[in-house]
């Protein structure tokens, strides 16, 4: 027998992992102002820098191009659909908004990752940390909530495949 695997449980679950590194980014700032140590801070930059290129910027895609593609599509006409317009409007920008304060402090990561000083602009490092924090906790109690109210069993079925289907490095010709 196969379990019901909801693919809505797998970006919850995905934020927990975001909130981690979110918080680690929180510290490393306040490590930087404690010890110049590269052997404290060139690991968890390192690992940063993996988080934000491999994790967060393909969370972003999938939700986008999937998530938020089919809950538009199943979406009762009238409020249930202004109001997934609404949010998913918002969380796009929020999108957009995190990626460009993670531009601004890149380049100082990277050097930190390879053990070279930098000037890490803890503003924009604490700002990213705390604005994505909130974001992660809208999306758990709004619009994961709501995608859960317009998705039928048939959608997340879909919606399950399509992401299994983005996670396949290689598909054998007519894999379908």
């Amino acid at each position: 027998m196969v379990a019901d695997v909801n693919p809505l449980n797998e970006f919850s679950g995905c934020h927990d992992g975001i909130i981690n590194n979110f918080q680690q980014l929180q510290e490393l700032v306040s490590i930087i102002q404690r010890t110049p140590d590269s052997e404290v801070i060139q690991p968890r930059a390192k690992k940063l820098l993996y988080f934000f290129d491999d994790v967060i910027l393909i969370h972003h895609a999938e939700e986008e191009q999937e998530l938020f593609t089919i809950v538009m599509e199943c979406a009762e006409k009238g409020q249930q659909a202004d109001t997934a317009r609404t949010y998913i409007k918002q969380l796009v920008a929020e999108h957009r908004e995190f990626e460009a304060l993670w531009k601004e402090i890149e380049k100082d990561l990277r050097l930190l990752s390879k053990g070279k000083p930098a000037n890490l602009n803890n503003k924009t490092a604490i700002k990213l940390a705390i604005k994505y924090l909130a974001h992660a906790e809208f999306e758990e109690q709004m619009f994961l909530p709501l995608s859960a109210e317009i998705l039928s069993k048939n959608d997340l079925s879909a919606l399950g495949l399509s992401l299994h289907l983005r996670h396949q490095r290689e598909l054998p010709v007519n894999y379908i």
